[in-house]
């Protein structure tokens, strides 16, 4: 959101109107601006840096959900709140590994879902309204740069996602700390374990894995401390 503290907006994109019409007001309530699509290609056709957050249904006809999910990761940083029917782990794991914040399974409670985009859009706020401290920390042949959002090996950007960085900063800036997941849910999702699964901390865990580490089953930096959670070893 920009400095003169404009309303947040968000497009909405899901096929099913009655959705539409249940979230929307709830969204404006909160003096959210809501525009809604309900198909990919429509999503597609809206979508610009205008936006601060997108909530977007998996299940749509024609162009899916997750295909528009990497189009936008393509081009933009927007923080994206997946939806769906279905409550797949597979279809979860898929959704945050191409870039999205958050997973909300339908039927969802109104106060969660609101919950969640208030979560994102304070993110956002925060990142556009507050300059962010000169912050590089470097492991190995990885640099992590904290004003650029970007990790870099070897001067080649590695393909995170915003909350892969964010977490892999996190345990970077306190190496030899062991976290539980929910702390890691409060710090980094900044939310509760009672609104998300903390299977999400490992599966962006096994993620965060699979890029940084030479032997992802045996790593060397993310290291599982038993019976408490994670820890980073520099």
């Amino acid at each position: 959101m920009s400095a003169s503290r404009r309303s947040p907006s968000v497009l909405l994109v899901d096929d099913d109107e009655h959705i539409r019409a249940f979230v929307r007001p709830r969204l404006e309530a909160r003096n959210i601006e809501v525009t809604e699509a309900s198909s990919g290609e429509e999503a597609l056709r809206l979508i610009d840096d205008s936006f601060d957050l997108v909530i977007l249904d998996i299940g749509l006809p024609g162009i899916d959900g997750f295909t528009v999910v990497r189009a936008i990761r393509e081009r933009f940083q927007i923080p994206i709140i997946v939806v769906s029917g279905q409550d797949d782990e597979a279809d979860r794991v898929l959704g945050l590994e191409i870039g999205a914040d958050d997973y909300v399974v339908k039927p969802f409670l109104p106060r969660e879902l609101i919950a969640r985009v208030q979560v994102q859009l304070r993110r956002v706020a925060q990142r556009a309204e507050t300059p962010a401290p000169e912050h590089r920390i470097a492991f190995d042949d990885i640099v992590l740069d904290g004003n650029a959002m970007e990790a870099r090996r070897d001067g080649h950007v590695l393909p995170l996602t915003n909350k892969e960085f964010d977490l892999l900063l996190y345990f970077a800036s306190s190496p030899r700390q062991a976290f539980s997941r929910d702390q890691l849910l409060r710090q980094v999702w900044q939310t509760e374990p009672g609104w998300q699964d903390p299977a999400t901390v490992t599966e962006h865990v096994h993620r965060l894995r699979r890029i940084i580490e030479d032997d992802p089953a045996n790593p060397r930096h993310l290291v599982t401390v038993r019976g408490v959670g994670y820890r980073f070893d520099p």
